[in-house]
């Protein structure tokens, strides 16, 4: 990544604690460090101590909320893919666990090409990125209708496009229905299309699990 990116992630994550449930916790370390520095300067015992976990604790909301973001920003994927948790077979089922950033996020062969989705119960159609469709060697439907979505950042256009096959863990999806719509960032998105073909979903423990049945082979 080079030093502009890593500048620009870094800004983006200094902006995003005061939108972030963090913003107490950070006001927490800040006064608390400086209850530290004045325990140094006047000499009590322990200011070094609470110092030190004042910085620690800066440091992990500041992990937190740089790896929340991170999973959308294709730039950094060489670092949010180290310890990412990964879809298993479970039985007849596959079983996803939640990401640190409270979504869950499946690696899918998209046409054989390896691609990072995120699983969105509130999205109604499959979505990927230019890039990610370029990659699976995806095309607009020849004489296709622009599907228009609705985001928050307003309308964006977008084309359909049908997905020849779609699999992870134990799951495999034929002929899907999928949108490309480069203005929505670089976020794929596996959305109810996708979930209403399996057998059934569920969440359990903080998993999700998905069953496929066999309405989602065909």
């Amino acid at each position: 990544m080079d030093p502009q990116s890593a500048f620009d992630a870094i800004a983006e994550v200094i902006r995003a604690i005061p939108r972030s449930g963090l913003l107490a916790g950070t006001i927490a370390a800040l006064l608390l460090g400086w209850i530290g520095a004045l325990m140094l300067r006047n000499k009590i015992a322990g200011g070094r101590l609470v110092r030190t976990v004042s910085t620690l604790a800066l440091v992990g909301i500041l992990t937190t909320v740089f790896l929340q973001l991170a999973r959308f920003d294709p730039r950094l994927d060489a670092v949010t893919q180290i310890g990412m948790a990964e879809q298993r077979i479970v039985g007849e089922e596959t079983l996803v666990p939640m990401a640190a950033d409270g979504h869950y996020w499946v690696v899918a062969e998209v046409n054989g090409v390896p691609t990072r989705f995120l699983i969105d119960t509130g999205a109604t159609l499959t979505a990927l990125s230019g890039e990610a469709a370029a990659r699976a060697g995806l095309e607009p439907r020849t004489g296709g209708l622009p599907v228009m979505l609705s985001t928050a950042n307003g309308t964006v256009t977008a084309e359909l496009t049908t997905l020849g096959n779609l699999s992870f863990g134990n799951i495999a999806a034929e002929g899907l229905d999928a949108v490309i719509a480069p203005n929505l960032g670089n976020t794929n998105v596996l959305g109810m299309n996708f979930l209403s073909r399996l057998e059934g979903w569920r969440v359990e423990n903080g998993d999700l699990i998905l069953d496929p049945g066999t309405a989602a082979e065909s």
